[in-house]
This record gives structure tokens, C-alpha cells and sequence, in this order.
């Protein structure tokens, strides 16, 4: 019956689609411009989510440039003037996939400098640590102590010795 269950709410989870969170009274009556607008939304960042686009994100500020997407294609603008403006307003963190330009280096190329720096710290680290002491060899005494033990254990006496 668990079983069941669980499968049952695995499965209803499979099939659930992406959230949307376009209300109806935002859509255009124009289902070719709602395209437009639906596809562009997927591509510009919810800056209170930061790793949602403004099409899946319930937000306010969400909600506001999602009108403005939609005013603008109302207006005439080309996707790219819409993404134009958006960036002007807003900066390149409003593109979910924003361009590689000197301003987007840190964003693009900082988590592998990181990565890169972590990495040589650790080989500093290992390189720095004392070497492993080696065994000293057993003196003769010890030596005839070992022997003495081994042939108790193999005759099976007990006897302690010092």
C-alpha cells in the first residue's frame, strides 16, 4: 500500500509540468505576440528569484517586467530592443544566459578561477606537509623478542614472557 503510494507521487510529479506563473489577465489576445512575449519571459532572470526566469517566478517584480515585456511587444519593439531596454534598466544579471564582455568576466570566469585557486591550494598543502616518518628497523633484541612469541603462538603456550 506504501508502495503504492509513493509511486503514485512519484508518478504525479513526472507529470507535472513547469510552473507558470503568467496570469490570465497578463496575457495578450494575440496568441502569436503571447508566444512572443512567453518565449522571450523564459530567457530574462526574476531578479527577486535570481534563478528563475520572469515566466516561472510568482514574484511582484516578476509580474511588473513581465507587463513590460508585454507593453513593449504591444509597442512594436524587436526582441532585441525589449532585452536592450531590460539590460539598460535593469544590467546584464537580468539575462538568465548573459553575453561574455569585460563587464561578465567575473560572472563567466570567477567560479573557475576559484576552482583553479582552490586546486593549487591544496597541491601547496600537500606539498608543504612533512613527509611520512619511516619504520625504524627492528633491533636484534626486539628481533628475538618477535621470534620467542611467534614460536609460543605456533607451540600454544602461554607464557608470558619479558
Amino acid at each position: 500500500m506504501i508502495v503504492r503510494a509513493i509511486g503514485t507521487l512519484i508518478l504525479g510529479l513526472m507529470l507535472a509540468g513547469p510552473a507558470v506563473a503568467v496570469e490570465p489577465g497578463e496575457q495578450l489576445a494575440d496568441p502569436a505576440l503571447e508566444a512572443r512575449a512567453r518565449e522571450l519571459s523564459k530567457d530574462i532572470r526574476c531578479l527577486v528569484c535570481q534563478n528563475q526566469s520572469i515566466d516561472d517566478s510568482n514574484a511582484g517584480l516578476a509580474r511588473d517586467l513581465r507587463l513590460i515585456l508585454r507593453e513593449r511587444i504591444t509597442a512594436g519593439d524587436s526582441d532585441d530592443d525589449i532585452r536592450e531596454f531590460l539590460v539598460q534598466r535593469y544590467g546584464d544579471f537580468v539575462l538568465l544566459n548573459p553575453p561574455v564582455k569585460a563587464e561578465t568576466y567575473v560572472l563567466w570566469y570567477g567560479p573557475v578561477a576559484i576552482g583553479a585557486f582552490g586546486l593549487l591550494a591544496v597541491i601547496v598543502f600537500l606539498r608543504r606537509r612533512p613527509a611520512a616518518q619511516t619504520a625504524k628497523p627492528l633491533s636484534e633484541e626486539e628481533l628475538a623478542r618477535v621470534d620467542r612469541l611467534v614460536a609460543e603462538i605456533d607451540t600454544g603456550t602461554n607464557e608470558k614472557t619479558s
